[in-house]
């Protein structure tokens, strides 16, 4: 019988001192409000959910009181 596993995609969150270029920046009052609270509640207490917004991408970076990196890998 094989077996298989379950990849979570659920993105983490990774603070950054520097921007790459290439970055897609998004300041935090730009959010959708869904991604909004996404956001707010895993600075809180880390990403726990999925994050279904279509709005955010890989690599793409948040400005809060620090930069913060969408990372799905």
């Amino acid at each position: 019988m094989a077996t298989s596993e379950t990849v979570d995609r659920s993105p983490a969150l990774r603070r950054v001192e520097s921007i790459p270029a290439d970055a897609t920046v998004r300041h935090v009052d730009q959010l959708e409000p869904s991604t909004l609270t996404w956001f707010l509640e895993a600075i809180e207490a880390g990403p726990t959910a999925a994050l279904e917004a279509a709005d955010l991408e890989d690599g793409d970076v948040i400005v809060f009181t620090a930069c913060y990196r969408i990372d799905r890998s």
